[in-house]
């Protein structure tokens, strides 16, 4: 019997144990937004589903003895809202032209711009022909729904360079990551920053905290009064963006349940508040080697403590637990100041239409060479760090 291609309209069909078999990978591991309770808690609180545009197409790939040799998170989108690459730009162009942008078929972390592998394969498997099948999988079933594109968002780089000897176009974008050089403390950090740096953080973080208790939860401390008041936190700031929040309330019980040693909640009230009541957090994910922001809010306002609990705290929790970088989600040029410096990220796309494929391919080249230099200029014109840090 050949390796078999399945498509699973709920992860659920691929199991826990298959799942991570692949996803817990050594080549690639330690990335919790492409583990198997993350992607089920998202479809099962209704936040990855059909009806929010986001309908579950993963890829098995079975080998000769019927088991789950590779997998890839995959996803039929009937819009482009919370992927964080945006391509607005391609379908309004393509629609103005009589063509149908949508549905388009997506290999993501569903509302995450975290990189991370996306073609996963157990240990033992090829990974060449592992990726071959999953690649291929995803091209013939872009054909079979009369998609207009099949695109990989956030992917690693040898994903994504190995994508483009296979003729997907590469996109090339940026995020500002903080990277551990070697520091045990914060104030180690400090020292590698200039003088007016390192009192400007330092005011910062003073006047965030004054007259504040700031707790990092993890485990079993986190409770669902917590996420009741994070859910509040994540809706005003969803409002004030005017847009439409992702996750749902149960999405976080489910996050609390089956992966509270993978969630770092950062929790701020008032020190002097009889009622404990909670004014702000920010919610991280753990991986193996790095601290992943993800969402943040407040029923308060309070100076620079957006920057205390998304930035300073993350940065000082990841040092003393001895991990390589935080990153803390999409765009922002002012986490350059907070010690948080220019990253590239990535993504590859096939365009099914020639008339559209061509443009496309033209625009990301040059996009690349554009995005490379600013980063190149951002890191030199702006960085916080001593030059001879």
């Amino acid at each position: 019997m050949k390796p078999a291609v399945r498509v699973c309209r709920r992860v659920s069909e691929i199991g826990r144990e298959a799942w991570d078999a692949c996803a817990r990978n050594p080549a690639y591991a330690g990335n919790p937004f492409i583990r198997y309770d993350f992607l089920h808690a998202a479809e099962e609180a209704h936040c990855a589903t059909e009806r929010t545009g986001w309908g579950p197409q993963h890829l098995a790939i079975d080998d000769e003895q019927g088991r789950v040799a590779a997998v890839m998170p995959l996803y039929l989108k009937s819009h482009s809202q919370g992927e964080y690459i945006f391509d607005h730009a391609w379908a309004d162009a393509y629609e103005r032209a009589g063509g149908s942008y949508y549905p388009k078929l997506l290999s993501a972390a569903p509302f995450t711009p975290a990189t991370g592998a996306r073609l996963l394969a157990r240990p033992d498997v090829d990974a060449d022909e592992a990726r071959r099948l999953l690649l291929g999988g995803a091209l013939t079933l872009c054909e079979r729904y009369g998609a207009s594109s099949f695109h990989v968002n956030f992917p690693t780089e040898d994903e994504w360079r190995w994508m483009g000897e296979q003729g997907l176009a590469l996109r090339e974008g940026q995020q500002y990551h903080w990277e551990n050089r070697g520091y045990a403390t914060f104030d180690d950090f400090l020292a590698a920053l200039s003088s007016g740096r390192r009192k400007t953080i330092r005011r910062e973080r003073r006047d965030a905290v004054h007259g504040l208790e700031i707790l990092c939860l993890t485990g079993a401390d986190i409770t669902e009064d917590h996420w009741d008041a994070f859910f509040g936190f994540y809706m005003d700031t969803g409002s004030r963006k005017w847009g439409q929040p992702y996750l749902s309330r149960p999405f976080f019980s489910l996050l609390g349940e089956r992966m509270a040693d993978r969630v770092l909640l950062i929790m701020a009230r008032k020190a002097n508040d009889a009622s404990g009541r909670w004014i702000a957090g920010a919610l991280n994910l753990i991986g193996d080697d790095c601290l992943y922001g993800r969402n943040w809010g407040c029923v308060e306002d309070v100076p620079f403590l957006h920057f205390e609990l998304c930035y300073y705290q993350a940065i000082e929790w990841a040092i003393q637990r001895g991990l390589a970088c935080v990153e803390a989600g999409a765009q922002g040029q002012h986490k350059i100041a907070r010690g948080y410096l220019p990253r590239p990220v990535y993504s590859a796309h096939y365009i099914a239409d020639p008339a559209l494929r061509g443009p496309v391919e033209r625009f990301v080249a040059q996009e690349r060479e554009g995005v490379e230099h600013e980063m190149e200029w951002l890191a030199e014109e702006y960085s916080p760090f001593r030059q001879d840090g």
